[in-house]
């Protein structure tokens, strides 16, 4: 295995990473419309379509059939699951507090 052969393979992890930001950002953002939207159903439905039509042709034309793609892609998406999650976490953290001292101050 050559330099550029690792080289190829650290970029094939980096984009799985990029594929996974874009799918999971992607339906954090749905949620995040489709929940105020007086038509959820179609912000779910038409979001997983599009996410997916991206989602699978990436990994078809990334992975060129080679398993090893395949496993770095996936790798790289199961990061960026990770990071996502965390992402939202902290960002649903930040607003906690005020919502217990709401909760609290309710009879």
């Amino acid at each position: 295995m050559t330099g550029t052969d690792v080289l190829m393979l650290i970029l094939v992890f980096a984009a799985g990473v990029l594929i996974g930001l874009v799918f999971f950002g992607g339906l954090w953002w749905t949620i995040l419309r489709g929940i105020g939207s007086p038509r959820p159903a179609l912000w779910f439905f038409g979001s997983f379509l599009v996410r997916m039509v991206f989602l699978l042709t990436a990994l078809y034309y990334i992975s060129g059939g080679a398993w090893i793609r395949l496993i770095l892609l996936g790798s790289g998406i199961l990061l960026a699951r990770s990071l996502v999650l965390r992402w939202t976490n902290s960002l649903g953290k930040k607003s906690l507090p005020e919502q217990e001292v709401i909760h609290a101050s309710q009879p």
